[in-house]
Parts: C-alpha cells; structure tokens; sequence
C-alpha cells in the first residue's frame, strides 16, 4: 500500500537547518534562541535574520523542560466588562509579549468564594511561572484559597493586606484632587455618586472624597450609592437635577458621570453653569461628553507594566517587595466644572 504525502506540506524548519544556514553551530542557535547574551552581537544578528528568513520558532515546551520555565504569566480576574480591567490586560499582555512571555487567562465563575477558590485551583494545572491577580472586590479578604507553592504571585487593586507585591492606582489622591478642585472653585460642598460597596477602588474613593471635605471643613453630605454604570449614575442623576442645593458632585467613574450629565439635560440642570461634575479614569470617551468631562486621569497602562515588571523580577529570583506600589494620577480639567452661580 502507498501512501501519497502531498508535496506542497513543508516541515517547519529544524534548529539544524538554520545552524546550517548561518554557518554556526547547533549549540549556538540554541544560545541565541534562550536569549543568552554570551554570543556575538554580529553572530546574533545573523542568527535572528536566518530564523526570521526561514521561519523557524523556538519550540517552547522543549525549552521549558530545559529550563524549567514556560514563560507563560497567568492572570486570574473576575471581568472582561469593565473599561478598567480591559485596559489593564492589554497592559500586560503586551509588557509580557516585550519580554516573550505568553499569558494565561484564568477569569473567575462567579464573584463569591467558591469562585475565588475554582480559579487559584485551578493553577495547579496550568503551566506558568508566576500570575498577576485583579480582583476588585473584598471577597479575596475572606475566601480560603492556597496558592501554589513557589508561584510568584503580584496583586492588582488590593486593599495592601496581601502577603504579596500590589500594584494600584493612587486612588485616594485622584479622589482629592476631584474634591479640592470642586472646593477651589467655590463649591461650598461636594457631593458623590459612589462606586459599588465590595469595591477596594471604590471604598478608597468614597474615603478620600471624605476627609478632604472634613479637613477643609465642609459638611459631608450623604452618598448616591452606585456601582459604576452609567444607570445608577443616571439614577442619582435624578436626583441631583432635582436639588437646587446640590452644586458640586464628584462621580466615582466616567460612566457614572456620563449618567449624571444625561439626567441633567433630560431636566433641564445646565453643567457646569448650574452643577459641576467630576469623574474618575480619563477614559477615551470622557473628552466626548457633554460638556467634556473634568477626570481624575489613572494610567492603567502604567498598573499592567508595573505589574509584569515586578512580577518578572519575583521570576527571576528577587525578593518580593510588601509595600503596595502606587501609580500616580492627575486631574485633567475640562469643561463641567465651573464657579458656583453667584
């Protein structure tokens, strides 16, 4: 019996033919493939044009074996949903692909502890060498979940209590300079349309929005409870529309804000001539608002790099650090703020 083997199927090409091809040896591919640094710029460079020419890859499963590494980060997270998470993987998917590293995504079943529990199981069969967890939500605090022995481990938005490196946005400083900036203006009091209650970013931000008022010594009114969508921002909106008194008000999240500004047109409350509004992340969208959103600007971008930077030095052997690495913000001024009507 024959067996026809179709002539147009190449094989991929072999660590022997691109050794060939660059008149060097096996052991020097091999060298330049791991990314050791004890071989010649010149040979190097030759080397990388003949596997790009050729179109050989590095197997990774049989350098994993050799190594001991799979070059892979895992990253456990409760949503895709939110504008927030979403730029924060991009984030670190590309500061891994920069450093040749793949990731995995472990999202979680539910937001309770049993999902908590289900993924950080899950690890222990998936092949990586450390895991970034984003996790917004207190329920980390109280689920019992053991993580795999010697998995280096980098938290995402935590409240700093974890016995691992976090890495978050300076969310008490971005909810002070909304604040400020609506009391600079004359606002006699601020208001807030909060972020959901299991929130660490959330809770942060309702706290700070409150000492500043407390420390310049203004009352503190009572919060609009929400949950960062742009309903419950409409909601509170309504409400706020509807009270004269209120002049100022701080949203937990642009699409909180977008909410408010819907509800003022529907009735007729003119931003910023009769309420001034602030939010919270300077997404792509807010400068399209109307008016253009005065934002509190938090790099997520920054979180994601930080995030793999640090989680590829535990990887590498370093001492994981305790403190929580805060990203800096900064208030971006735009056209729904103004001085209170005389």
């Amino acid at each position: 019996m024959t067996t026809e083997i179709d002539s147009g199927a190449r094989r991929a090409p072999s660590m022997a033919a691109v050794a060939d091809a660059a008149g060097v040896s096996m052991q020097t591919v091999s060298r330049v493939a791991r990314g050791f640094d004890n071989v010649s710029p010149e040979t190097r460079d030759r080397v990388r044009r003949v596997m790009t020419e050729l179109g050989y890859r590095p197997n990774r499963a049989a350098r994993a074996l050799r190594s001991g590494r799979f070059r892979t980060i895992g990253v456990i997270m409760f949503t895709l949903a939110s504008f927030g998470n979403m730029r924060t993987l991009e984030a670190i998917a590309d500061a891994a692909g920069a450093a040749d590293f793949t990731i995995t995504l472990l999202p979680m079943a539910s937001r309770t502890e049993e999902g908590v529990r289900s993924a950080f199981s899950r690890l222990h069969e998936q092949a990586v060498d450390g895991v970034v967890i984003i996790i917004e939500s207190h329920v980390i605090d109280t689920a019992e979940v053991a993580l795999p022995d010697g998995v280096p481990v980098v938290v995402v938005d935590s409240t700093g209590t974890t016995n691992h490196p976090a890495i978050d946005t300076d969310q008490a400083e971005g909810a002070r300079l909304a604040t400020q900036h609506l009391l600079d203006l004359g606002h006699e009091t601020v208001w807030h349309v909060a972020g959901p209650a299991s929130s660490y970013s959330a809770a942060r931000r309702r706290a700070a929005w409150s000492a500043t008022l407390v420390a310049a010594g203004r009352p503190v009114p009572p919060v609009f409870e929400g949950n960062w969508g742009t309903e419950s921002g409409y909601r509170a909106g309504l409400e706020i529309a509807r009270r004269p008194d209120v002049t100022a008000v701080f949203a937990a999240n642009d699409q909180s804000a977008l909410g408010i500004l819907r509800a003022c047109h529907e009735l007729g409350r003119s931003v910023p001539e009769s309420l001034s509004v602030v939010g919270f992340d300077d997404s792509p969208e807010s400068d399209s608002f109307w008016p253009p959103l005065t934002t509190v600007h938090q790099s997520f971008d920054e979180v994601g790099r930080r995030a793999v930077s640090t989680l590829l030095a535990e990887i590498a052997g370093e001492a994981p650090r305790t403190a929580t690495d805060l990203v800096p913000v900064r208030l971006v001024e735009r056209a729904s703020t103004a001085p209170p009507r005389a």
